[in-house]
């Protein structure tokens, strides 16, 4: 019974969102953002994104961008994305919050926002910094479209804690948007035994550190998101987008793999 109310509660927070969670942005040797093309044509025209609709980019996970460190990454970031935005899509009203003063005000204006990729732990640190984690969740939950990718994707969990990256900066708080209630690891990789001997690895591998954070973490579940596939949340349902297939972890059995193009909600949620 109780099970069945958390499960209820969780969808009553997801009803009128749209969310699609990317894993990553790009895939080895392709263009910028040429795999997911198609998933965010759809994802545009679902919500009604027309060349006038005011996209608000996010780019404070970019801190080193073709060669620009932080904080002229950001421009060289906003630029990347705004040309796919604009050349592919056809969205031409875009603009950066590191753009403008009042970045809250930017953020509730948005038809869509998009947080791109890059390192979790400074991202996090300056949406808290600028007051802007509060504002991107609120605006999402009452509809306002989201587009993550990489960190992006990782940040709509409860907290960041199953990113893979660096910590090169100390947040004033682990916990982000909080749009779904499980945690996502983006670009998971499957344990490969074989190739760790051959190269002499002796680190973990993606499977140890989520395994890790269920031992201190066990009512969580993580999503083992694989590269060239992505989540998309509309309503209350979580749909598995890409070709891909997608695993879930949760403390005390056996991960879960999940078929390309199906619905995931009952075992995410």
């Amino acid at each position: 019974m109780i099970k069945k109310k958390c499960l209820i509660l969780a969808k009553q927070k997801m009803n009128k969102m749209n969310l699609l969670l990317i894993s990553n942005s790009t895939n080895f040797g392709e263009p910028y953002l040429a795999w997911p093309m198609s998933q965010l044509e759809s994802f545009c025209e679902k919500n009604n994104l027309t060349s006038d609709s005011k996209i608000v980019f996010v780019p404070f996970a970019g801190v080193f961008i073709n060669g620009n460190p932080y904080p002229q990454s950001y421009d060289a970031y906003t630029a990347r994305v705004k040309k796919v935005f604009e050349e592919k899509l056809g969205l031409c009203n875009f603009v950066s919050v590191h753009e403008v003063e009042d970045k809250k005000q930017l953020v509730n204006e948005a038809a869509c926002i998009v947080v791109g990729g890059g390192n979790t732990f400074h991202l996090v640190a300056e949406l808290h910094r600028y007051g802007l984690m509060d504002a991107i969740a609120e605006a999402a939950r009452k509809g306002t479209a989201y587009i993550g990718w990489s960190a992006g994707s990782n940040i709509a969990c409860p907290t960041l804690c199953t990113t893979n990256d660096m910590p090169i900066v100390q947040p004033a708080s682990f916990k982000t948007l909080n749009l779904v209630p499980f945690q996502i690891n983006p670009h998971y990789l499957d344990p490969h035994p074989e190739i760790d001997k051959m190269i002499k690895h002796g680190g973990e591998t993606r499977q140890d550190r989520i395994n890790e954070y269920l031992a201190v973490n066990q009512n969580m579940k993580v999503v083992g998101l694989r590269e060239a596939s992505a989540l998309w949340v509309t309503e209350d349902k979580v749909v598995l987008k890409g070709g891909k297939k997608l695993v879930v972890f949760k403390y005390g059995a056996e991960p879960i793999e999940l078929e390309p193009n199906s619905d995931v909600t009952k075992y995410v949620i």
